[in-house]
């Protein structure tokens, strides 16, 4: 009887040791964070740290942002919350709504399994054109706007006739005409 006692305690306590205990660490994929919209979870230099503008922190636990991204800080693998499975590479990132950017063309290549990408390939250099100049308000349009106006008419007058269904092709000769006319105008218009 004494035997029967002592296994069956034991074989309670060695299956109690299985059961999850409330409160207890269970794996997750990750440390759930609720990071600043602007931060992003940069591969450097063979580990991902947290860049929040110029600021960089070194990250010691894997990350779960809130969509369900998980992201390894070791080995910079990234498992997005549809299953797909990807490694960041030398200057991409992970922004807070779990976007990734890359960081070169490259890098973008070889998430989509193209290895024709040079691997010192650059993005062309991103140019930001200027805002347009204030009018003040009821201030007339321009010949050049107005000119612009009325070939967007003619676009959107085109597209409208391209878009019928019927057997036979609608005629474009005379919008086609009054295309090419407004496009020798822009060229003589003046720019404001």
């Amino acid at each position: 009887m004494r035997f029967s006692h002592l296994f069956v305690s034991l074989l309670l306590g060695s299956s109690l040791a299985f059961v999850p205990r409330p409160g207890a660490a269970q794996p997750s994929g990750g440390q759930p964070v609720r990071p600043n919209r602007n931060a992003q979870f940069l591969y450097n230099h063979g580990a991902v740290v947290q860049r929040l503008g110029s600021q960089i922190t070194p990250l010691t636990q894997n990350v779960r942002l809130p969509n369900g991204t998980k992201i390894n800080v070791r080995s910079g693998i990234v498992e997005l919350p549809t299953g797909k499975i990807t490694t960041l590479r030398e200057g991409d990132y992970v922004n807070a709504e779990g976007g990734i950017v890359f960081g070169s063309p490259a890098s973008a290549a070889a998430a989509r399994g193209d290895s024709t990408v040079a691997p010192n390939a650059k993005y062309d250099p991103y140019v930001h054109v200027g805002t347009a100049p204030a009018r003040a308000l009821g201030d007339a349009p321009t010949e050049r706007e107005q000119l612009l106006m009325r070939k967007i008419e003619l676009l959107t007058r085109k597209v409208a006739l391209l878009n019928q269904s019927v057997a036979t092709p609608p005629d474009m000769s005379a919008v086609d005409k009054q295309l090419q006319e407004l496009d020798v105008q822009l060229k003589t218009a003046k720019r404001d």
